[in-house]
């Protein structure tokens, strides 16, 4: 019986979380109509599955063609990832950036033809640098084809789970509310925080082999 890692959802829905971004989702799609908005939800979300997959599949042939190790690579993502953690218990999403200004020139940018789906709400705010960084992680410590094939099905789990949340957010919105929001970010950002640190460690450890002695 094959056994099935779900670790690595665990870690992406923590960080893709995107509950969190159904605010920036609200505001980006004020003023469109109901066909303009199922078509955000549904690019939004496939971009979110391909940024994923494209990570899986091709991710590790990145590193090899730069000489990075995958030990390196670790602990920079681990870092990048407990970043992000930081900022989702401060009540922001995991790949927000740290001025407004520049989602703001995004949505502008948006306005004269770049696809707000894509840019801002795929890239950056749902699926970023921690969120690339871990699906390498995760495509490198694949051992099969099955493994592989799991972690671009996650991919799909989360354009599934960001279809959701984006095509529910008024529902949601008034539900939660912004209180209810930034609880559900700390909570998940808690959650990211001890996989960073697992993530780290592990990097550690390879790299420096004495530790564990």
């Amino acid at each position: 019986m094959i056994a099935i890692d779900y670790k690595p959802l665990v870690t992406l829905l923590a960080i893709v979380n995107p509950l969190a971004i159904v605010p920036f989702y609200i505001h980006y799609t004020q003023g469109f109509t109901r066909m303009q908005r199922r078509r955000t939800v549904g690019v939004a979300s496939l971009s979110a599955f391909l940024v994923i997959a494209a990570s899986a599949v091709f991710g590790t042939g990145i590193l090899q063609f730069f000489g990075i190790s995958l030990a390196s690579f670790q602990v920079g993502g681990g870092m990048l990832l407990l970043t992000s953690a930081l900022n989702m218990l401060n009540a922001q999403p995991a790949e927000a950036k740290p001025q407004t200004r520049e989602l703001e020139q995004g949505a502008e940018k948006a306005a004269m033809g770049a696809s707000i789906a894509v840019v801002p709400l795929t890239i950056p705010l749902l699926t970023g640098p921690a969120t690339i960084s871990t699906v390498v992680i995760y495509a490198e410590r694949a051992k099969s084809v099955w493994q592989m094939s799991a972690l671009v099905g996650y991919g799909i789990v989360i354009g599934v789970a960001t279809a959701l949340c984006f095509s529910l957010a008024g529902p949601i919105a008034r539900v939660l509310g912004k209180t209810g929001i930034n609880v559900m970010t700390r909570l998940m950002g808690l959650i990211l925080a001890a996989l960073a640190v697992e993530v780290m460690s592990e990097g550690l450890l390879k790299l420096f082999p004495a530790l564990a002695h």
